[in-house]
């Protein structure tokens, strides 16, 4: 008898609003000519412009298709430009999340006084027991646990959203949203379809939220299954989304859950809402802020490393990498730190790529046995054959 996977999506009413479908995102050839096409089927919001707000200066280079939410602010974006692509995609990222916002993307959250992982899964899902997501979320049960304090920044998962386009298929949606095809079978059941099935063109799909577990010590797939989603059956499932084939755990394997069910209470959606703003008016043209902050935070990322709070090291670093443009040698930086983490961790695959960046940001960096450890040295030596392909 064959069963869903996982719960089905929320049916509640959604606004008929706005969704940001990217059509052709120009990566290369960036000092070339490339437009932005602003289109809306809305007869009244036709011919309107999308801004941001240091659009003035760097028009958006790539031909994307947006529909526009009325009550969304933004400055003019048009005209003909140079622009790195990582600030290209860090504008797409900024207006998406201001024009999704009541969809409800994950979103950061700073703690406040008083706040306890509980009270903040109570307010924003309504259920106290999804506190586990927050602290698999934001690698808080690394070495036997880290506690939050006020100022600290979290990140509150959540469900996203995708209108489908013309010829899509739940294949190609699995691969350019859950990053692999054969999760295909999850994105279709979660939506009442099937892998086989075509998805109707014009529909909103409900996109899981990817929870990213590191393996500890003696886990097993059906203690994350229970954890998680409640069922130890559920095991195989696990097995099947990561591309495991019966592959037993080992510790530092990083491991993707598929959250779908997730919805947030009115308190949360707001705070997403307001996330996305802050989030869009403090990305836009603040590049130097950006490298500002993660510079001086870069103590911190070495002290976790050489402290042995590796999971808490890899979180860290890969906000630091997220965060927009930062120079090569903080790029070097933070490379370095996570290249020795998920080593520490017997992430192998991790770390093998992140060698590969650290020594493509630092021409200078050499595997010296006196700085680093033998099995560094050997992820790096491993890396070569890679970085020549």
């Amino acid at each position: 008898m064959s069963h869903p996977p996982f719960p089905g999506p929320p049916h509640a009413a959604r606004p008929a609003a706005l969704v940001l479908h990217k059509t052709a995102l120009v990566g290369r050839g960036l000092g070339s000519r490339s437009v932005v096409r602003l289109t809306d089927p809305l007869p009244r919001l036709r011919g309107k412009r999308i801004v941001s707000p240091d659009c003035r200066e760097s028009p958006v280079r790539c031909q994307t298709t947006f529909v526009v939410r009325p009550g969304v602010g933004f400055c003019q974006a048009t005209g003909i430009t140079a622009m790195p692509r990582s600030r290209i995609l860090g504008l797409l990222a900024c207006l998406l999340f201001a024009l999704v916002a009541s969809d409800a993307r994950a979103f950061t959250y700073v703690v406040q006084p008083g706040d306890t992982l509980a009270s903040i899964a109570e307010r924003f899902y309504g259920q106290i027991q999804n506190e586990k997501l927050l602290v698999a979320a934001n690698a808080l049960d690394a070495e036997g646990g880290s506690p939050i304090v006020a100022g600290m920044r979290l990140e509150v998962p959540a469900l996203s959203y995708h209108r489908v386009r013309k010829n899509e298929t739940w294949n190609g949606l699995a691969q350019e949203l859950l990053g692999a095809k054969y999760r295909s079978i999850v994105l279709s059941t979660i939506n009442d379809s099937s892998p086989w099935l075509t998805p109707e063109e014009g529909s909103q799909i409900v996109v899981p939220y990817n929870l990213r577990v590191i393996v500890k010590s003696n886990e097993a797939l059906p203690a994350l299954a229970y954890k998680y989603l409640g069922d130890m059956k559920k095991a195989w499932e696990l097995d099947h989304y990561n591309g495991l084939d019966g592959r037993r755990l080992e510790r530092g394997d990083v491991v993707l859950v598929p959250i779908t069910d997730l919805a947030l209470t009115q308190e949360g959606l707001e705070t997403a809402s307001n996330a996305a703003q802050v989030r869009c008016s403090e990305g836009a043209g603040k590049t130097r802020e950006t490298q500002l902050r993660v510079r001086t935070e870069l103590p911190a990322l070495i002290s976790d490393v050489k402290s042995g709070r590796y999971a808490e090291a890899v979180s860290r670093g890969n906000r630091f990498l997220a965060s927009g443009d930062l120079s090569k040698r903080t790029l070097a930086t933070v490379h370095r730190q996570l290249l020795e983490a998920y080593v520490a961790l017997d992430a192998i695959g991790l770390a093998t790529a992140e060698c590969i960046q650290w020594r493509e940001n630092d021409p200078n960096a050499r595997l010296d046995p006196i700085l680093l450890s033998p099995k560094i040295i050997a992820v790096c030596e491993r890396s070569e054959p890679a970085k020549k392909k």
